[in-house]
């Protein structure tokens, strides 16, 4: 443990108005009959959940009530094995070999300008629309959403979180390279003192507790099991160290049938370093952890839901962008095709009279068919009875949600960092292609952790063949963020002479990128010398934000002491905080 400071049968009617009433009722029961959406996501969740059995020692009782009263879909898989370009392709409905985002270092509004989110999609047919937490990769792109917690302006999805003041707390840093997220430890706070991932529950929880004039888009972003896996100490004393399994999917020589493209991609420096750091364990602790503690907060969201007034016609969809390993394959962290990373939780409930489904879903059906989350976007607007959007080519799911026996054709298809690189996931079968020609094949039905690769064995030419099908015929050009070699502002400490902010023209971005080694504050000065606190920066993270030529950064640290500043003097440019 550890100490942290708190840093309509009415009489006769005329004709007229009578034609009138008849006129208007099917426009009223059309818009009565809409139904509320809760949108829940859960950061970097695997299989291990109670209900998907992807570890014995899971705790995740309120995920699993969810699943017991809705449809589990026990082959769902992200669009990518990495946050950006999963949640951009949930949220825009456009996968990646049609966007060209692949990769984690790009941005979303610079490959796909006009693409038009779920949210805003929502609100232009009626809907109020409002989140909070991380929806989309560390921005909440403000004017797509009528509200969100925190402010849009701020494009900081996340509040208040408390962590631990000196930092490694538990795995060294190996060098450079090592994520400095890459961390873990009980705190010794109350859900309530460790805010973060409670006040997002907190807030969507207020917004579910209210009654309505509109129906509703609510997206609620857990940021948890997200690295780093600091999280109340209660949730680490769910798990005693010397209880703890490794993981079932694990194998020493699991490599040994890959072809090279496959083993370049198994073992990686992190694995290694927390083996020899003795913290394979306590990884897999803080892991546990911080899934049973995502899981308390996915708990207080639909108990705030079944206790407020809009229980009965909201459709409760949770799902996690990607999955993660722990040592299967050598791996540890994302960034792979294969089944532990691209297997995700995704569980939908939708009530009766619901306009694009009025039977609504069955209580604890299972859908073992092979499901995309690129289909979210078209599932929810086809159950909210909304038009499809323009281009849309991923299949809704509301046939699956209706019988989840239904004969269904399609294939899913997860993309990895570049182009012509993917994993294709049948109903029992399950391909991988790498851009150099290589290819994995795995039955799922007899070899679940996928240790035995028949991409070779003639006898399964036909399912690798029936697969290979659904590959994309082409794909979207891979354009590099190449922020490195943006100019840099220059970093200035001489607070005493800081000049007045003048912001002046058009807006476009500033890349800061924390190198301090502590969190800060980014604080935007306008020209009337006011402050706008765009929240914690964490150390060594990167992110941009929305200026204008004039304008005044003030960095300061977490306890608001001003550390220095920059002074925006030209177009696109970084902001590294020394």
């Amino acid at each position: 443990m550890m100490h942290l400071p708190m840093t309509l049968r009415g009489t006769w009617l005329s004709v007229p108005l009578l034609l009138c009433v008849l006129t208007a009722w099917p426009a009223m029961a059309d818009e009565t009959a809409r139904p509320n959406v809760l949108f829940i996501s859960v950061d970097d969740l695997n299989d291990w959940v109670g209900c998907l059995q992807g570890h014995p020692q899971a705790r995740t009782p309120n995920i699993d009530r969810l699943a017991d009263s809705g449809v589990l879909f026990t082959n769902a898989h992200c669009s990518s094995p990495s946050c950006n370009p999963s949640r951009t392709a949930v949220m825009t409905g456009i996968p990646c070999y049609r966007s060209g985002l692949y990769d984690n270092r790009q941005r979303m509004r610079n490959i796909l300008p006009t693409a038009e989110l779920i949210p805003r999609y929502f609100s232009r047919h009626g809907y109020w629309s409002a989140g909070s937490g991380k929806i989309l990769h560390y921005f909440i792109d403000g004017d797509s959403w009528d509200q969100y917690f925190p402010k849009r302006f701020t494009e900081n999805p996340f509040p208040r979180t408390l962590y631990p003041e000196k930092r490694p707390v538990s795995l060294p840093r190996g060098g450079k390279w090592q994520y400095i997220e890459t961390d873990w430890g009980g705190l010794d706070v109350s859900d309530e003192e460790f805010g973060g991932d409670w006040l997002v529950s907190d807030w969507i929880g207020k917004q579910l507790r209210k009654q309505h004039d509109q129906p509703f888009f609510l997206a609620c972003g857990i940021y948890r099991p997200h690295e780093p896996w600091f999280v109340p100490q209660k949730y680490f004393d769910l798990f005693p160290l010397d209880e703890i399994q490794l993981p079932p999917g694990y194998r020493a020589n699991d490599l040994d049938d890959l072809p090279s493209a496959g083993k370049a991609l198994g073992p990686n420096r992190y694995f290694k370093h927390i083996q020899e750091q003795g913290q394979w364990k306590q990884g897999i602790q803080g892991y546990l952890a911080s899934i049973a503690f995502a899981d308390a907060m996915v708990g207080r969201v639909l108990n705030s839901l079944e206790q407020g007034p809009n229980s009965d016609n909201t459709i409760v969809m949770l799902w996690s962008d990607h999955g993660w390993h722990l040592g299967e394959k050598q791996h540890w962290q994302k960034y792979t095709a294969w089944r532990s990373c691209s297997r995700v939780p995704l569980v939908v409930k939708v009530p009766s009279g619901t306009t694009g489904l009025p039977a609504g879903t069955q209580p604890g059906q299972r859908c073992d068919e092979p499901v995309s989350l690129a289909s979210l976007y078209s599932t929810l607007t086809e159950l909210a009875g909304l038009p499809a959007k323009d281009g849309s080519t991923e299949p809704s799911l509301v046939p699956l949600l209706d019988d989840p026996q239904a004969k269904w054709d399609h294939a899913a298809v997860t993309h990895l960092q570049t182009p012509n690189n993917y994993g294709i996931s049948g109903k029992r079968f399950r391909y991988i292609h790498y851009d150099n020609g290589n290819e994995e094949l795995y039955d799922i039905q007899a070899d679940p952790y996928e240790w035995t690769n028949l991409a070779e064995d003639a006898k399964y030419t036909q399912q690798k063949e029936a697969l290979r099908k659904h590959a994309p015929k082409s794909f979207a050009q891979f354009i590099p963020a190449d922020v490195g070699k943006l100019p840099q502002l220059k970093w200035r400490t001489d607070l005493e002479s800081r000049p007045l902010a003048a912001p002046t023209g058009k807006s476009f971005d500033i890349f800061f990128n924390n190198k301090s080694g502590q969190p800060v504050e980014i604080v935007r000065i306008d020209a009337d010398a006011s402050e706008h606190s765009y929240g914690i920066l964490e150390s060594g993270w990167f992110k941009p934000y929305k200026t204008s030529r004039g304008h005044v950064w003030l960095v300061k640290t977490s306890d608001a002491q001003p550390l220095g500043y920059f002074v925006v003097g030209s177009d696109l440019a970084q902001a590294i905080i020394p």
